[in-house]
């Protein structure tokens, strides 16, 4: 859904603290007390003050139960109510993140923008085209199950295995919103939506545009631009976005570009037809994983097995989209996409193992229609109905060869398959009196394709998964005006990928999609009367599993494990408060568990471990203070607790961090603004670690380690065009 319509330092020798791996990560006394002190502001998501050309928004009003459970973070233009229903018409456990608080950002990959986003876990690996994930809901973010689904403009944007390299077609610049939705109560997608959905909405229509240049630390260079060019019934949109990093470790420089163009016709007021086209391309290497004494030695090194690790990889993306206006109370949406993926990295992962070569081809062609009907009852408060069909066929190559520096000398993986997705779905938003709103839906997709194996040869069927029915349902109470109790429950599925999709020896008998039923209840509040300005969720959700399966990352047959029945469940707060009128505070602080309940039979000593690289806490904090007219600062924290490293729990806990960026912005003109960035300020040690097996090591294995980056500093030009 749109918007509106839609020169680097030396580095130095520094002290790195002796790392834990079974006490808690204790952060450090500046992020300490800043927690403390937006802890007693009670402050949750604030936003920055708009450009001159920005909108005002129109949240500002008490919510109704038609919307009352959003959670709006920064000033978010609200859509015209006459077309398809919006995620905050729909569902219970929304986040909208106004693009003006994620484009002035010093960021080295588009990824990095959901640090603004409250309750998300970010997975960083700083590994070339391989550099980051997001994940939600006790899901973590390694590739074993990939349980978000992305749309950027609507259209679904995931690879096969359900990855976001996607996310690499968009400028920051360009961001409008970005919606969040979690839980399994969202019946407009199947496939990935297993924990939630993801969906960015990009700048679309106007005359209006923005220019930044920015440096950072280590050789960072990033341009980007954005225009809008509006006339009549025609609109244009159009945005570059090119950056080159050195990067804060040896062997990690990164070259990347991101181009996108947007025509729409608005032929009459009835209807709307419109183009998007992205492409993004990158070149990059990869400092590589270091054992624990070479982490802790010398963190900006890279190792010299890593050498001739890095990649290529080029993504694009076009989209048809279209809106028609039947009747005021009918309107259909449809879209139709094509999404091209093409990735190819060399990496080491350690001195004992040989140098890979992955290559993946993926070419996925897919169409979206939708219908909202709002009739006039006079029995009831409101009412809406919504539908809508969905398919998706993919053509996938996946290619692995061991190498030496780069030369092929061995074939370890030839695969090809059709993997095709046909769903339908209906749910309705019922209110009986203004105060409830009931949203009852109902979701059925179907799974066909094949699969070939070239180095047996063989061709597969598909598991028949027959059709895989998903209910939901969701309610809202508002009694008083600015209080909301909200609650849902749903069902969402996962199946393997890859060659886990399919009938491949041993397997001769189908298997059944594991099944994740989930639950969550919640208060929204808004402006308390106790306390002017202040708003926030609170909310206890879980998800059970069924039977889940877990890729298996470094294994040439591209199979998964089957790891058993699994339970999460958590606790989510959000807030946010206007301390005065110069002052805005935000808190985003999740308590959460992944177990595993039943194992598989194959690994009875795994029954009631965690699952890996799953925190226990995430917590973000910030502040927004425009000390002088022209002159805005801001100061946040982001952090996390530790992790376990495999399901097995009994490598440690590592990946604790908590890390205080400050920023400040100086309005020079309505037109131009010049911006500093500090991230990491206490310059504290954080790190990615996980454990290679390894037979050839005397422990069955080793950590390895990818350090993050340390205290950096990034300047901006913004020009308002």
């Amino acid at each position: 859904m749109s918007a509106h319509c839609i020169a680097a330092p030396r580095r130095h020798a520094r002290s790195v603290p002796t790392p834990h791996t079974t006490t808690p990560f204790k952060a450090h006394p500046l992020a300490q007390a800043l927690a403390v002190t937006l802890a007693l502001m009670a402050g949750a998501a604030g936003a920055q003050t708009a450009p001159a050309s920005a909108p005002a928004s129109t949240s500002a009003s008490t919510p109704t139960a038609s919307d009352a459970t959003t959670f709006e973070i920064g000033r978010v233009v609200i859509a015209g109510r006459s077309g398809p229903l919006s995620a905050r018409q729909l569902l219970t456990s929304v986040d909208v993140v106004s693009g003006e608080l994620l484009q002035g950002d010093a960021l080295r990959n588009t990824w990095e923008v959901f640090r603004r986003v409250p309750g998300v876990q970010l997975t960083e690996f700083n590994q070339g085209t391989t550099s980051g994930k997001v994940s939600l809901r006790g899901f973590n973010g390694e590739g074993e199950v990939n349980a978000v689904k992305l749309l950027i403009d609507g259209i679904p944007s995931n690879s096969n295995d359900g990855n976001m390299p996607y996310l690499d077609l968009i400028a920051p610049l360009d961001i409008a919103t970005i919606t969040t939705v979690r839980g399994t109560n969202d019946a407009r997608f199947g496939l990935h939506n297993i924990a939630g959905n993801i969906d960015i909405a990009t700048r679309t229509g106007g005359n209006d545009g923005d220019a930044r240049l920015g440096l950072g630390s280590w050789g960072l260079v990033d341009a980007q631009v954005t225009k809008g060019i509006e006339s009549g019934d025609w609109s244009q949109n159009y945005s570059l976005a090119a950056r080159r990093a050195d990067g804060w470790r040896d062997h990690a420089e990164s070259k990347k570009v991101s181009l996108a163009g947007k025509w729409f016709y608005q032929g009459h007021a009835d209807w709307r037809v419109g183009l998007i086209a992205r492409h993004h391309q990158q070149d990059a290497d990869e400092p590589g994983y270091l054992t624990y004494a070479a982490s802790r030695a010398d963190p900006s090194q890279s190792a010299s097995y890593s050498a001739f690790d890095g990649g290529e990889r080029r993504i694009d993306q076009v989209g048809l989209h279209s809106d028609l206006r039947l009747a005021d109370t009918l309107t259909l949406q449809g879209k139709l996409y094509v999404n091209r993926f093409f990735d190819d990295r060399f990496v080491r992962y350690s001195e004992t193992t040989s140098q890979q070569e992955r290559l993946t081809d993926e070419t996925h062609q897919g169409a979206r229609l939708s219908a909202s009907w709002r009739p006039a009852v006079s029995a009831l408060a409101g009412l809406a109905l919504e539908g809508g069909l969905d398919t998706e066929r993919q053509h996938n190559i996946s290619q692995r060869y061991t190498t030496t520096e780069r030369t092929r000398v061995s074939e370890t993986r030839n695969q090809e398959w059709d993997f095709n997705t046909i769903g339908g779905f209906v749910q309705a938003v019922i209110e009986p009196v203004k105060s409830l709103k009931l949203v009852p839906g109902w979701r059925v997709d179907q799974l066909s394709g094949s699969f070939t194996n070239y180095r047996v040869p063989a061709t597969y069927a598909i598991n028949d998964y027959g059709s895989i029915r998903q209910p939901k349902i969701s309610a809202v109470w508002s009694p008083l005006a600015g209080q909301s109790f909200y609650a849902n429950w749903g069902r969402s599925f996962q199946v393997g990928v890859g060659a886990a999709s399919y009938k491949v020896p041993p397997r001769s008998s189908d298997l059944a999609p594991s099944i994740n039923d989930g639950w969550e209840t919640g208060w929204k509040f808004q402006e308390l009367a106790s306390v002017a300005g202040l708003s926030g969720r609170l909310a206890l959700w879980q998800q059970k599993a069924s039977n889940e399966v877990m890729r298996r990352l470094n294994d040439p047959s591209g199979d998964s494990d089957n790891i058993g029945a699994t339970r999460r469940r958590g606790v989510d707060l959000q807030l946010r408060a206007r301390a005065s009128a110069e002052v805005q505070t935000w808190l985003a602080y999740g308590l959460q568990k992944a177990v595993i309940v039943t194992p598989d039979p194959a690994a009875p000593a795994t029954q009631g471990n965690e699952v890996d690289h799953v925190p226990r806490r995430l917590y973000s904090a910030g502040i927004d203070w425009q000390s002088l007219p022209a002159l805005r600062l801001s100061a946040s924290l982001q952090g996390q607790s530790d992790y376990e490293l495999t399901r097995t729990n009994d490598h440690g806990r590592w990946g604790g961090y908590t890390l205080l960026n400050l920023g400040a912005t100086w309005q020079a003109s309505p037109t131009w603004e010049v911006s500093a960035e500090l991230k990491n300020a206490t310059n504290r040690y954080n790190e990615y670690v996980w454990w290679e097996t390894n037979a050839s090591l005397a422990a069955g294995g080793q950590t390895l380690h990818s350090p993050g980056a340390p205290r950096s500093l990034g300047l901006a030009l913004r020009v308002h065009l």
